[in-house]
C-alpha cells in the first residue's frame, strides 16, 4: 500500500473527484434540449417555418422586394420568437421536471449548469441564423427566377452580423426570464408579454407623452433592438441598445442567477 493510500485510510480522507469540463456539459445540455418532445418541436420549428416563410414570400411578395434582405428578414422573424423560448425552457425544466436534482448532483457549482445552457442555446441560434441565411439564398435564386426579375443580393456581411447579434439579445431575453423565474408557464407568459405587449403600449406612450419620446430608446429594448436588424448607422444607436439591454437583461440577470444559486429543486 503506497504512502497516499496510508494516508487516505487513517485520515478518513478522499481526494475530490475532478470537476467535470465545460465542453462536456455543453454537450449534455445540447442534447437534453432534443431529448424533451417540446424541445425537439420547438428546435424543428426553426426549420419548418423557415422553409414556409421562404415559400410563402416567393408565392406572394411583389417581384420588386424579391431580395435576399427580404427572404433574410421573413425566415429570420420566427427564428427571433422560438430561440427565447429554447432558452428559457431549457433552464425551467430543472425546476418543472425536477432534473435539476441529478444535473445539480453531477455538476455541484450551478455557474457551470448556466454558463453551458447559454452557450448551448447561443450554438443553437448560430446555427439555426446561418441555416436562414442558407435558405435565403436559395429562396433568392429560386424566387428570383420564377419571377423573371434579376437577383438582388443587399444584404452586407456587417448588416447580416448585427441581425445575428439581435437574435442573440433575444436569446438573452429567455435566458434571463429562466433564471429569475424558474418555472415553464410563468416564464412563457411573461415572455409573450414583454415582446407583444411592452412594445405597444411603450409605442402609445411615446406617442401622447412628450417626455416619453425621446426616452424611448434607451429604455425600450424592443424599439432599440430594431437598430440591430435594420442595421446599426450611429454611435447613438450602439448606446441606446447597451443601456436598454443592460435595464432588461444584465440587472434582472444578475438577480435571476443569484435565485438559481440559492433556489432548491422541489
Amino acid at each position: 500500500m503506497t504512502a497516499i493510500a496510508v494516508d487516505q485510510v487513517t485520515t478518513g480522507r478522499r481526494t475530490p473527484p475532478a470537476p467535470i469540463p465545460l465542453r462536456r456539459v455543453v454537450r449534455v445540455e445540447l442534447r437534453k434540449m432534443f431529448d424533451t418532445r417540446s424541445g425537439f418541436w420547438l428546435i424543428a420549428s426553426i426549420a419548418i417555418t423557415g422553409l414556409i416563410a421562404t415559400i410563402a414570400t416567393i408565392a406572394f411578395a411583389p417581384d420588386a422586394d424579391l431580395t435576399y434582405y427580404t427572404f433574410a428578414k421573413a425566415i429570420g422573424f420566427p427564428i427571433t420568437v422560438i430561440l427565447p423560448m429554447v432558452a428559457l425552457l431549457s433552464i425551467t425544466s430543472e425546476w418543472s421536471q425536477r432534473s435539476g436534482l441529478t444535473t445539480f448532483t453531477y455538476v455541484p457549482d450551478r455557474r457551470v449548469v448556466v454558463r453551458a445552457k447559454t452557450l448551448s442555446a447561443v450554438i443553437i441560434a448560430i446555427v439555426s441564423m446561418l441555416f436562414a441565411f442558407a435558405v435565403g439564398v436559395v429562396g433568392n435564386v429560386v424566387g428570383s427566377t420564377v419571377a423573371g426579375v434579376p437577383t438582388t443580393w443587399d444584404l452586407s456581411v456587417g448588416h447580416a452580423l448585427t441581425i445575428v447579434l439581435g437574435n442573440l439579445v433575444s436569446l438573452s431575453i429567455g435566458t434571463m426570464l429562466g433564471m429569475l423565474l424558474r418555472t415553464s408557464a410563468g416564464g412563457l407568459v411573461v415572455y409573450f408579454v414583454l415582446v407583444l405587449l411592452v412594445p405597444n403600449l411603450s409605442a402609445l406612450l411615446a406617442t401622447s407623452q412628450d417626455w416619453y419620446h425621446d426616452l424611448q430608446p434607451w429604455v425600450d429594448l424592443p424599439y432599440a433592438q430594431s437598430y440591430l436588424f435594420e442595421g446599426m448607422h450611429t454611435g447613438a444607436e450602439w448606446a441606446h441598445v447597451a443601456t436598454a439591454f443592460a435595464l432588461w437583461v444584465v440587472l434582472p440577470g444578475i438577480v435571476g442567477l443569484r435565485r438559481v444559486m440559492r433556489s432548491e429543486v422541489k
